[in-house]
């Protein structure tokens, strides 16, 4: 019958050694001595009957069955944190931590002036904003290392058991051009097969906001050739008050330059793409700070 003695100490140690990749820099930032670390490796190595690591030039490398244990104890690690946060994070929020993952241009004309109010009312909340893909933003939700994802549609990647996709909202996509463009005749643009003539500044080919435009091309036998390609909005912005060209980007991201009269929306007759923006979190982990922002800031009720 299998007895379970579970040194918690052990497992620790062998993700301190799995985190740092090496011994002497484990020991370097636990202050403990490397005898004693490998000491502590062999003895779980021992208990468990496998090898958990390889000896290289580097440092140390997991083998097979050390990444496995590693994935539960990551997670077990992660859990514990979790935990503490739910202990000294108060109803008044006078201590605690919030972070979230978001690409930059949601985050632009969705939650930055939010995220001003929040800390304004809650100062002591340790805020951290993380960008990046979608595939990154996940893997950083399924490791607890931030709390909630907000990201648009599809979410094609592979979510740990719990994490739930909600929609929060649909936002439309646009061509803006500058007002005070040299492009010539821009006002006489009112189809998607007007747009072939001038000089455009996309999305990314392969991305999912430029896949469902080059569909559209495609439905209309739209062939477009002067494009300047770039992967992030605020670029894509940037490239149109310089005047490369017609840019097209998600309506919310230019409403101040619209409402200036910096920029101008073109009137196209064909129903532009739209996306939705969600939220994906594991609401059985959340903690108060962050329980708190999503009900009061983003008013989703969880």
């Amino acid at each position: 019958m299998y007895k379970s003695n579970i040194n918690l100490n052990l497992y620790k140690i062998f993700y301190d050694v799995a985190k740092y990749g090496s011994i002497s820099k484990t020991a370097q930032n636990t202050y403990t001595s490397q005898p004693a670390i490998s000491k502590s490796i062999k003895r779980l190595e021992n208990e468990l009957g496998v090898q958990l690591f390889y000896r290289n030039l580097n440092g140390v490398e997991l083998t097979d069955k050390g990444k496995e244990l590693l994935y539960f104890v990551e997670k077990s690690y992660n859990n514990l944190v979790i935990a503490e946060r739910n202990m000294i994070e108060t109803e008044n929020l006078n201590r605690g931590k919030l972070s979230i993952g978001m690409p930059s241009n949601i985050g632009t004309f969705m939650l930055f002036d939010k995220i001003i109010e929040f800390h304004k009312k809650y100062p002591n909340i340790e805020i951290t904003i993380i960008t990046g893909s979608t595939s990154n933003l996940i893997n950083l939700l399924n490791s607890h290392k931030v709390d909630f994802v907000i990201d648009t549609s599809p979410i094609n990647v592979n979510l740990e058991e719990g994490i739930t996709v909600q929609k929060l909202l649909k936002v439309n996509y646009c061509f803006i051009v500058k007002s005070d463009t040299q492009l010539h005749d821009y006002t006489k643009i009112n189809s998607i097969k007007d747009l072939k003539k001038y000089p455009l500044v996309l999305p990314i080919p392969g991305t999912a906001n430029r896949n469902d435009l080059d569909e559209l091309f495609k439905s209309n036998n739209i062939n477009v050739e002067n494009v300047i390609n770039i992967h992030t909005s605020e670029m894509i912005i940037s490239s149109v008050k310089k005047d490369l060209g017609i840019g097209y980007v998600i309506s919310n991201l230019v409403d101040s330059e619209i409402k200036n009269g910096e920029f101008k929306i073109l009137n196209i007759k064909e129903k532009l793409p739209s996306v939705d923006i969600n939220i994906i979190c594991n609401k059985q982990l959340l903690t108060t700070a962050p329980k708190k922002f999503i009900e009061d800031y983003i008013d989703f009720n969880l």
